[in-house]
């Protein structure tokens, strides 16, 4: 889940609402990966894996339909996590709000010819940005 004040850095960007809204699902999903994994390091849990957590989960059960395309869409943001964490040299569950808001805010610039998050604030002490 993510925390109040990376909510807000991921709000206080220039970015249209509805890049902020993928931002906020990609955020959710990378916590979601790093749960499934036990960890916030390494690659992205296999499908196998996201299909064996989400068996468990009770509201999951409930609804197989959406289980499934819960499953996929988990499955697809693993695939972006990795093409993302490959460009900043990084594990892609060792990726944080800051580095997706960048890829974001950099394609965004690349697009528009301006920047879109040069001002973004940063947590106070203590907090996860």
């Amino acid at each position: 889940m993510l925390e109040p004040a990376e909510l807000n850095v991921l709000e206080a960007t220039l970015l249209p609402s509805l890049e902020r809204h993928h931002l906020r699902l990609m955020a959710h999903g990378l916590r979601t990966l790093q749960a499934i994994a036990g960890e916030r390091r390494g690659p992205p849990p296999p499908r196998a894996a996201i299909a064996a957590w989400a068996a468990r989960q009770p509201l999951m059960t409930e609804d197989p339909g959406f289980a499934a395309a819960f499953i996929d869409q988990l499955d697809q943001l693993a695939g972006q996590l990795v093409a993302i964490a490959a460009g900043q040299h990084r594990d892609p569950l060792a990726l944080e709000l800051e580095d997706l808001i960048s890829w974001s805010c950099h394609g965004a610039d690349l697009r528009t010819g301006r920047a879109a998050c040069d001002h973004l604030p940063t947590a106070p002490a203590g907090e996860s940005p």
